[in-house]
């Protein structure tokens, strides 16, 4: 990563001076930003995701980005893998140079209203020059994604076309899409553990809808396949509007835009170390892609593969999977179920009645030496990655991606 702008060592001084403001202050500063620029630039409703800002997800997220950037101001390669995994998200939703200019004018503006007079002239003039220096960051990556994605054999710039040739119920909650192109041209490959963004247009609503979904299934069968969990109403949160839109009015035939595939919560095939794929729920659908890729193209590797789901009702893909582990030597695979139904006790396809926990893990885990990929709800996630620490896996073999906005598993 690197910018043919350079920062004084005054204006680092003065960045880093923030910092502990930023801490205080970041998630009401970005809470204003999003106010402001929303209703100065109301068409950019069309880019975001309206249900994280409403929940907070995305101000917090972008707080904690401003954070490390100021943190890190005068070393801005020790951000990489934050500048990097922002970048496909962005590139995913089609985030484009000209769109910077807009968020920089918009965060000075949030600074400023948000910290009233302790946000001085020198300090406002060094989070804008600072803030040039990191957007040249953002859009120099971003703009090798982009072409990166159009170079790809079957690749692509921006959205195109794709029609739905097939919809499967996989349980009560989770159903998947498998996507061709309209055009029936060449399809690009895929990373196992990467997604696609969905643009859906609804008939009444103002703006777009864009969700970004991981793809469920290996490269290279000729479809992309999403498994889609419908996010119903629950206590103050309301229903998903692209998730039940999906489940209720999106039939095969359809036709769906969508963007190449993106993200670096990715598989490392070329790795030696025996390989634990952990999900919980629909934080399956990466699992999967990672599980089948592994069987297919390293045999010989030693997986083992949990999953945990309320029952059966709700464990989706499960034959699939089943099958699929079948075919190898090389695979555990465990189910957890939290609440046993009269069929799940007479199928006797789990190995686990209720949580996962670190006593359970324990009798799985046989050896620290090896990579952790997981998924699933955030409860779910701060669970196993408390108890990989707690076993003792170092934590450069911990890998895990949040659905949405990135946070924090240590809170």
């Amino acid at each position: 990563m690197t910018t043919t702008k350079t920062l004084s060592q005054e204006t680092i001084e003065i960045i880093k001076s923030t910092v502990p403001v930023l801490a205080e202050h970041g998630e009401a500063i970005t809470k204003r930003f999003y106010q402001m620029m929303f209703t100065n630039h109301p068409e950019l409703l069309n880019i975001f995701n309206h249900a994280n800002q409403k929940q907070g997800k995305q101000p917090r997220a972008l707080a904690n980005s401003v954070y490390a950037a100021a943190a890190h101001i005068d070393n801005l390669e020790a951000i990489i893998p934050v500048v990097r995994q922002i970048a496909h998200k962005h590139r995913s939703l089609n985030v484009k140079a000209e769109h910077y200019p807009i968020v920089g004018k918009h965060l000075l503006l949030a600074i400023k209203d948000v910290l009233g007079d302790a946000a001085t002239d020198d300090i406002i003039n060094a989070w804008s020059e600072a803030y040039g220096v990191i957007a040249d960051v953002f859009i120099s990556v971003e703009r090798e994604m982009y072409e990166e994605a159009e170079r790809k054999a079957g690749g692509w710039k921006e959205f195109r076309p794709f029609t739905v040739a097939k919809k499967v119920q996989e349980s009560d909650v989770i159903t998947s899409f498998y996507l061709k192109p309209e055009d029936e041209g060449a399809l690009s490959d895929f990373l196992p553990g990467q997604y696609i963004s969905i643009k859906i247009v609804i008939d009444g609503e103002e703006y777009n809808h864009i969700r970004q979904y991981s793809l469920s299934d290996v490269s290279g069968t000729g479809y992309y396949r999403i498994s889609v969990k419908r996010e119903d109403a629950r206590q103050d949160i309301p229903a998903g509007v692209v998730s039940t839109y999906l489940h209720n009015h999106v039939n095969e035939g359809d036709v769906l835009e969508i963007t190449a595939p993106a993200g670096d919560f990715v598989l490392n095939t070329e790795n030696d170390r025996p390989v634990f794929l952990i999900s919980g729920g629909v934080g399956q659908t990466p699992m999967i892609s990672m599980l089948k890729t592994l069987i297919n193209r390293v045999p010989e590797k030693q997986v083992t593969y949990i999953h945990a789901a309320i029952n059966g009702k709700y464990h989706a893909l499960g034959e699939e999977v089943a099958t699929t582990v079948s075919n190898s030597n090389n695979v555990n695979y465990y189910v957890a179920y939290e609440q046993l139904t009269d069929e799940d006790r007479a199928a006797a396809i789990y190995q686990k009645e209720g949580y996962i926990d670190l006593d359970w893990l324990k009798s799985v885990v046989k050896s620290t030496d090896a990579e952790f990929y997981f998924c699933g709800p955030v409860p779910f996630m701060k669970v196993i990655n408390q108890s990989l620490k707690d076993l003792g896996v170092p934590q450069e073999q911990i890998h895990f991606e949040f659905f949405g906005p990135a946070g924090e598993l240590d809170k």
